[in-house]
């Protein structure tokens, strides 16, 4: 079992910045992957960010390419997400997740956070 906690999330203005944090505990030395998805009012959970916890390769949703960066710290178990240039169709509940196997889907997790409201004003 895997426990996910995220934090940092909050209330800020369009152009400004965020950084959310998410603590893994558990089987923290089986995980190989840790995410970022997200899920609008309304609308479907989608993927934001993902990093491999060995050589810590990433990858990013088009819509947050070059605005928001994932990052990984294996000794403390812990992902980041910093988050700038926020935009309102940035507001969201945002999810961390980590995953003990590599799927055939590249967005596949086994394990998911409770999530960190994070809200963009115009």
């Amino acid at each position: 079992q895997v426990q996910l906690v995220e934090s940092g999330g909050g209330l800020v203005q369009a152009g400004g910045s965020l950084r959310l944090s998410c603590a893994a505990s558990g089987r923290t030395f089986s995980i190989v992957k840790m995410g970022w998805f997200r899920q609008a009012p309304g609308k479907e959970r989608e993927f934001v960010a993902k990093v491999r916890t060995s050589g810590g390769s990433t990858d990013y949703a088009d819509s947050v390419k070059g605005r928001f960066t994932v990052s990984r710290d294996n000794a403390k178990n812990t992902v980041s997400l910093q988050m700038n240039s926020l935009k309102p169709e940035d507001t969201a509940v945002y999810y961390c997740a980590a995953a003990l196997v590599f799927y055939s889907d590249p967005n596949a997790m086994d394990y998911w956070g409770k999530g960190t409201l994070v809200t963009v004003s115009s």
